[in-house]
């Protein structure tokens, strides 16, 4: 029997009545799109393309790539020939994407041709890639994928079970130290069994748009295996999702179901008002995930589009969302209940189980579970134990049966949904000669979401305001150019002194008080 996970996600469309819609579509100057017989036609060219470049079955390639059409004719191509995806964050810094690069031992890079100047020679470099490969116009003189995949033929997928490793995808740890995910065929259907088709009820008349990008787990499911789970058309955004292009393109296409992160939606209500802006007259369903929802931004969304916002909580490690408020049962303030086919369970300090209203570390377990770290087995021991996950999440849950967040049980925290370590982020701040000694922490801005906040000791004090100033605005673009676009504190506080245990340890407990 053969459970490759492409067989459900693409192969069955060509006998269905769908064949002819449109998968995907690419917004931008020079709109695209691909039906899923196309899509059917071209990923299945991979295996030839494949066999040309000597990248034979488990090995690793990299996808570093915007949201284009050529991202699912890629993965599901992988998928096809048993080549195992790794898909990587394009505000990575160069230095990140050749440790992941070296730590994956990925033989080959896929890479948007608008992103070549900023990883191209670090990735060429790196020992271990034997292919750049180009995605878009030619811009190089690499290989062209769509100049390539022209020249291949069709081949059938590889068979395979569905406990075989798919694709892998990388998530920070507490010591910045990147984690790679391991997921299998079988998880991909089993979110779209269980969250997409009994929480969200997708439906192949829907017109998808997701701000998270396909790279993110999130992404993956709200803009390819949920859509194209029921042969819905899905809206791809190569670039920035700026308030009022995402605004636009919602109208433009009479999206029904929109994914996004509370910074987003925040961004969106404050250009809408600012615009005299009237809402989105198709949209039926909204969704958060990434970073808890304030309930202001709930209701100020609906206010505007007469839709709720659908608050859930996921993670790289279980692939999707398993916890969530349902359609018709929606209390902002709470992540909601298990999502059917997931149990959750909440433990104290010494790992007993507690009951309503007290805090405790979130555990879930369902079949989406990874496979484990790459590389990690003490990691991956401690956070996957048995046929338990832990989140790291601290919950409560209420006399409802409804669970509420309370933060994490480390110091991580996540900033427009996606995790930062304060530790790599201190690291990257002591690049700055004037730089003594940093502490990272998040802060609540104005409209309730977290952004982070340096606390910042200079080497020699500094009272002149001007100059400050300057050493702000440098901290902000080391931070930037070495660990993310995402992770420079937003904030920074320069002190004397920060407080510390007696074996010397920050205490940032306090510095979030």
């Amino acid at each position: 029997m053969n459970e490759n996970a492409s067989l459900f996600f693409v192969d069955r469309h060509v006998d269905s009545h769908i064949k002819e819609k449109k998968a995907f579509i690419e917004y931008g100057s020079n709109q695209k799109f691909i039906t899923y017989a196309d899509l059917h036609e071209q990923s299945s060219k991979l295996r030839h393309f494949f066999s040309k470049f000597k990248i034979n079955r488990e090995d690793r390639v990299i996808i570093l790539m915007q949201d284009v059409i050529s991202y699912p004719i890629i993965f599901w191509g992988c998928l096809k020939s048993g080549v195992v995806p790794v898909l990587l964050n394009t505000l990575l810094s160069s230095e990140v994407v050749n440790d992941i690069i070296n730590n994956s031992r990925a033989k080959a890079v896929f890479i948007s041709s608008g992103l070549l100047s900023s990883f191209e020679n670090s990735v060429k470099k790196n020992i271990n890639i034997k292919h750049v490969i180009e995605v878009g116009t030619r811009k190089s003189n690499n290989i062209n994928f769509e100049e390539e995949i022209q020249k291949c033929s069709f081949q059938d997928t590889i068979k395979c079970s569905k406990d075989e490793i798919a694709f892998w995808l990388y998530s920070s740890g507490s010591t910045g130290q990147p984690k790679g995910v391991k997921h299998v065929h079988g998880s991909l259907e089993y979110t779209y069994k269980t969250y997409g088709k009994q929480v969200l009820k997708i439906h192949q008349n829907d017109i998808i748009f997701s701000v998270a990008k396909l790279f993110f787990a999130y992404g993956l499911g709200n803009a390819m295996t949920f859509p194209m789970s029921v042969g819905a058309t899905t809206i791809l955004l190569p670039e920035r999702p700026t308030p009022e292009v995402v605004s636009t393109l919602l109208n433009k296409f009479d999206v029904t179901t929109f994914f996004a992160v509370p910074t987003i939606f925040s961004a969106i209500l404050d250009f809408t008002t600012s615009n005299n802006f009237d809402g989105f007259k198709n949209l039926k369903l909204s969704v958060s995930a990434g970073e808890a929802l304030p309930e202001n931004i709930g209701k100020k969304w609906h206010e505007l589009t007469s839709t709720h916002i659908l608050d859930g909580i996921g993670s790289t490690e279980m692939l999707h969302i398993f916890l969530s408020n349902k359609v018709d049962d929606i209390e902002y303030g709470t992540t909601g209940i298990a999502v059917p086919g997931y149990e959750l369970r909440l433990l104290d300090e010494n790992n007993n189980i507690i009951e309503n209203d007290e805090i405790g570390e979130l555990l879930v377990k369902g079949e989406s579970s990874a496979d484990g770290y790459w590389n990690m087995r003490n990691k991956s021991r401690k956070t996957f134990e048995g046929e338990w996950t832990r989140t790291g999440d601290k919950y409560i849950r209420n006399k409802n049966g409804k669970y509420v967040y309370c933060g994490r049980t480390d110091d991580m925290f996540k900033v427009s949904g996606i995790w930062v370590s304060p530790f790599e982020v201190e690291q990257a701040i002591l690049n700055h000669d004037e730089v003594l000694e940093s502490a990272v922490v998040p802060e609540i801005d104005h409209e309730g979401l977290v952004k982070s906040k340096a606390f910042i000791i200079l080497k020699t004090e500094q009272n002149q305001k001007e100059k400050l100033k300057e050493i702000e605005k440098t901290i902000k673009e080391i931070v930037k150019e070495k660990i993310g676009l995402w992770k420079y504190p937003r904030s920074i506080e320069f002190v004397k002194t920060l407080p510390k245990t007696a074996t010397g340890k920050i205490q940032r407990f306090k510095l979030r008080k």
